[in-house]
């Protein structure tokens, strides 16, 4: 009997023993640990949980109630709330290169446990912030490695997607694309903080909206603090990108440090601002190499529309898939059908001038590098999302979409919980602004040759344009001929009878 009674007692000491993460329930309250004490029923926390428990509301109140701790203690924000939740006033959460400074065990902590009311809350923002400190540190170390690097740095681009008439072209090329990269760092760091896959919450969005600012505004400091030499005119593209993404990205984790501190980074934001709604207080982790899959991808995108739209590409469409209405065929294989309409892809290359050549006036077929694009060192980026992101760009702005409508359009959709860029992938609106053209009006028209209006790639097709082709619109289709750097070029309406208003 003594052996039976020794043994129920061993058994019963080594449950109470067991990690106590065990899931909330639907009322937040998990499994009471006695050896860990009452903090324990809390392990298992959501973001629900944080905004159940008005934990920003708590966080503010701490914050204001504290201000002289805060800015006594030598480790700022996070020293004072590290002394005041587990006794530890070294728990810093610096980016210093220290392995224990945010150091988190709670278990069988008398500091916490003694908190009454305020446990729940304070083991809360416990968690956000030690998960916030280890975001930074995902993001930097996704960036000290070459992954991103190499991978923006396989092949020129600009070799591969446009063969520049001159220098000066290529250099105004290369500022264009800089100017895009600090929109693609804030999808990134965005994107890092959700994950792919997660739902972009109303009670989370603003976090994230204050998270991917952050990003670019380190963007916007490293493109200031960029030497001329960046833009040499011998620069490979991809070289060039990647210097700049991966000193960006260091400079956000900088952030770290000062909102630890209860700073505000950059008038950003402060550490209120980064864990509002719960956005951190269950987050599992950089993955660091989807991040730089994302970010490549991106990049990659932007730096081909940029290419593309100094030439003479476009997207023509609107039509039932399948053709058949008689204003002609498109190309099957560089379209997408899309709400039962089709859209097409096109490159007009230009005629050598050759009066007795056949091809004097050009010919359509698919844009320069198009046929590398989803596969190899290109995969990330496919021809759907080419015409996917043109289609949703125009139908935002029209041919005006620029820089300043990408990061605000990035900002409202993760401000107001509408949409992950990131989770989406290149086919986000304002990766691609080609000139879309919605030709379906034309099939009701008695315009002349608007059998010719779209044609499939052959060295000796050229399509006839004799009609206000856009929406039946010659101030619109004006506006797509010069978006398209078609204007003053004769080919498409060179048959036509009439004066042809573009």
């Amino acid at each position: 009997m003594a052996v039976t009674l020794l043994s129920l007692l061993f058994v019963s000491q080594a449950v109470t023993a067991l990690p106590a993460n065990q899931p909330t329930s639907s009322n937040g309250l998990g499994h009471l640990n006695r050896r860990c004490g009452a903090v324990s029923q809390f392990y298992g926390q959501k973001a629900q949980d944080w905004q159940s428990t008005n934990t920003d509301q708590w966080l503010d109140n701490w914050i204001s109630s504290h201000s002289s701790d805060i800015s006594s203690n030598s480790g700022g924000f996070a020293g004072a709330f590290g002394q005041w939740g587990i006794g530890n006033p070294d728990w810093t959460c610096r980016d210093d290169g220290s392995d224990s400074s945010c150091d988190l065990d709670v278990c069988d902590n008398r500091v916490i446990n003694d908190r009454g009311d305020d446990i729940r809350p304070t083991y809360y923002v416990l968690e956000a912030i030690n998960r916030l400190h280890s975001y930074f540190r995902g993001i930097s170390e996704a960036f000290e490695v070459s992954a991103i690097a190499s991978s923006l740095s396989k092949e020129s681009w600009s070799q591969t997607f446009y063969q520049p008439k001159n220098n000066d072209q290529t250099i105004s090329t290369l500022k264009e694309v800089l100017n895009a990269v600090t929109t693609v760092l804030s999808i990134g760091a965005a994107f890092a903080g959700l994950g792919e896959g997660m739902a972009l919450t109303g009670a989370v969005a603003g976090a994230m909206s204050t998270v991917a600012g952050g990003a670019s505004v380190a963007g916007q400091l490293q493109l200031t603090a960029a030497k001329d030499d960046t833009f040499q005119k011998d620069a490979d593209l991809g070289a060039v990108l990647s210097k700049v993404v991966v000193e960006s990205m260091k400079s956000f984790t900088s952030a770290n440090d000062e909102l630890m501190a209860g700073k505000n980074y950059n008038n950003t934001g402060d550490i209120k601002s980064y864990l509002q709604g719960g956005a951190f207080v269950d987050f599992g982790g950089v993955d660091k190499n989807s991040v730089i899959d994302v970010m490549n991808s991106f990049l990659l995108g932007n730096a081909v529309n940029e290419l593309w739209r100094q030439q003479k590409i476009f997207i023509l469409g609107g039509a039932n898939c399948g053709d058949g209405q008689g204003i002609g065929t498109g190309p099957k294989d560089y379209t997408v059908c899309r709400d039962g309409k089709a859209w097409y892809l096109y490159y007009w290359h230009e005629g050598n001038g050759d009066a007795l050549s056949e091809k004097q006036w050009g010919y359509v077929t698919y844009p320069t590098g198009a046929d590398k694009l989803g596969q190899g060192d290109f995969a990330g980026v496919t021809v759907s999302d080419v015409i996917n992101s043109s289609l949703d760009s125009y139908n935002v702005a029209e041919y005006n979409y620029d820089a300043n409508t990408a990061a605000s359009r990035v900002h409202d959709a993760l401000s107001n919980g509408w949409k992950n860029p990131g989770s989406q992938g290149p086919s986000w609106e304002g990766t691609f602004t080609i000139p879309v053209c919605d030709v379906s009006a034309a099939v009701g028209q008695d315009w002349q040759d608007k059998q010719y209006i779209l044609e499939e790639y052959d060295g000796n097709a050229r399509p006839v344009w004799c009609g206000p082709i856009c929406s039946n619109d010659w101030d619109k289709t004006k506006r797509f001929i010069n978006a398209a750097q078609m204007g003053n070029f004769k080919s498409p309406k060179h048959l036509c009878k009439g004066n042809i208003q573009y």
